[in-house]
């Protein structure tokens, strides 16, 4: 099970925060400790879930020494915060396409907000949801 630094804030007249260094945007927070922690564990496991149903690879987690350089995290203190999900692994593959069809593909994945990956692991599931093509 892959764990997570998570940072915890608290500043006077606010509940605590907890923000994670490897995945931007992911944020909650709590009235008290131990429902900031509990929070930081939902709000992981369905970042990385929504990670990977969008085909983005999860990010290897970074070291302690490399969240506290950062001068942005020191006002922070750091938790391990381990992902709860059954999520499958990703897995890396090589595909060859037509470069036409590849910058299509690109382009339209960009303009949805969506990774590469992310666009041809929809439309694989559409396709297999469809059902067999008719010959």
């Amino acid at each position: 099970m892959r764990q997570y630094i998570g940072l915890i804030h608290k500043e006077a007249e606010s509940d605590f925060g907890v923000s994670f260094p490897d995945f931007p945007g992911a944020i909650t927070a709590g009235k008290d400790l131990n429902e900031a922690r509990a929070r930081a564990e939902e709000v992981l496991a369905f970042h990385v879930e929504g990670m990977i149903e969008d085909g983005d690879a999860l990010p290897e987690p970074s070291s302690l020494e490399a969240v506290m350089s950062d001068p942005a995290n020191r006002d922070g203190v750091a938790i391990l915060v381990a992902v709860k999900t059954q999520a499958p692994k990703a897995v890396r593959v090589n595909v060859t396409l037509p470069e036409d069809v590849l910058a299509e593909i690109d382009d339209y994945a960009e303009s949805q907000g969506l990774s590469r990956s992310g666009f041809l692991t929809h439309a694989a599931k559409a396709a297999m949801k469809r059902g067999p093509r008719a010959a």
